[in-house]
């Protein structure tokens, strides 16, 4: 997991967005972001697409988890509550990975552990491996 972490180091849009590892393991991974004034659109809840990037984001940590370079080929997500502040916290998990294609779902929660909103994702694993690059 350690190259893995050092690979996404480099994910200069997330670090930007302020967003956290908190654990990676094979197929899953953990992230927070604490929510600040950048986050926010007009009306002062998060915005849209900060929600899609953490979720994005935790979704290639688990996709990747396994050493192989894994892309996005689709991805949705479903608003179901607004925040205003707090830390979100984001949970990835595989559903399912059969050769070169897998499906991910990522839940976003607040901090009171209420659902935020609901990403899922599918994944192309490519040929090669996160040690080679």
């Amino acid at each position: 997991m350690e190259k893995i972490l050092k690979f996404f180091e480099n994910d200069r849009f997330a670090a930007h967005s302020n967003i956290e590892v908190v654990n990676i393991s094979p197929g899953k991974a953990t992230t927070r972001m604490e929510v600040s004034d950048v986050h926010l659109n007009g009306v002062g809840t998060v915005h849209g697409g900060a929600l899609f990037t953490m979720a994005d984001f935790t979704f290639a940590l688990a996709a990747n988890s396994h050493g192989t370079v894994t892309v996005a080929i689709n991805a949705n997500i479903s608003y179901l509550k607004a925040v205003q502040s707090g830390v979100l916290t984001a949970e990835a998990r595989e559903l399912s990975s059969g050769g070169r294609i897998a499906s991910y779902t990522v839940d976003i929660y607040d901090e009171s552990h209420d659902l935020v909103a609901v990403f899922q994702g599918m994944a192309y694993r490519k040929r090669e491996k996160i040690s080679d690059l």
